[in-house]
C-alpha cells in the first residue's frame, strides 16, 4: 500500500520560500510519476509540478515555472517542492499525488481523476 504524507507548509510574506515534502512508501520500484497538485475552496485540484521517479525528468505548469522547482533525493522516497518568490494567489492547500508511469510523458499528464494515491494535504497561506 502506498502512502504518501507531506509536510512543510505554513504562512509567509509574499516574496518568500516555503519547501514542501512529501515522504514515500509502499513503493520501491521507479516506474511511478509523482505530482503536486493544490486546491483552493470552490475549485478544482490544479496540477503544478511532476516528476518521473525512473529519470527524474521534471515538469511544471506555466503558473508555477521559473519560480518553483521539484526534486527527489537519491532513493526517490521524498519528492520535494522549493516554492520560491511566493505570492498571495500561491494559498492553497497542496497535495501530494502519484500514480503508476512507464514512461516519463506520462508525467506531462497532470489529471487529478488519473491519480492512484494522494497524501493528506498541507495548507501553504502567503501574506501580501
Amino acid at each position: 500500500q502506498v502512502q504518501l504524507v507531506e509536510s512543510g507548509g505554513g504562512s509567509v510574506q509574499a516574496g518568500g520560500s516555503l519547501r514542501l515534502s512529501c515522504e514515500v512508501s509502499g513503493y520501491a520500484v521507479s516506474s511511478i510519476c509523482m505530482y503536486w497538485f493544490r486546491q483552493t475552496p470552490g475549485k478544482e485540484r490544479e496540477g503544478i509540478a511532476s516528476i518521473y521517479r525512473g529519470t527524474a525528468d521534471k515538469f511544471y505548469t506555466d503558473s508555477v515555472k521559473g519560480r518553483f522547482t521539484i526534486s527527489q533525493d537519491n532513493a526517490g522516497n521524498t519528492v520535494y517542492l522549493q516554492m520560491n518568490n511566493l505570492n498571495p494567489e500561491d494559498t492553497a492547500m497542496y497535495f501530494c499525488a502519484a500514480r503508476i508511469c512507464t514512461s516519463s510523458s506520462q508525467a506531462r499528464v497532470y489529471t487529478s481523476q488519473l491519480m492512484q494515491w494522494w497524501g493528506q494535504g498541507t495548507q501553504v497561506t502567503v501574506s501580501s
